[in-house]
């Protein structure tokens, strides 16, 4: 499928494209350069709620340890 940018720099989504992924009016999309091209993604609104506590969990020891402490250790440790 194509599309063609506008003066503005605005392209039109294909409606296939836009029914598929559940574009409507107002849906944040995400651009990503890739090494062959640009990649279109559905965004989220908003913070996503995992950035509102992301670092805001303080371990008392490593992820390794924790896990180590409730499965018991790995082989080779």
């Amino acid at each position: 499928m194509k599309s063609t940018i506008s003066s503005k720099g605005q392209i039109t989504v294909p409606a296939e494209i836009r029914e598929r992924l559940g574009l409507t009016p107002g849906t944040p999309v995400v651009f990503e350069i890739q090494e062959r091209g640009v990649l279109l993604t559905k965004g989220v609104a908003g913070e996503h709620p995992v950035d509102r506590v992301f670092g805001r969990i303080r371990l008392k020891a490593t992820v390794d340890e924790l896990l180590d402490e409730m499965r018991g250790p790995r082989a080779g440790r």
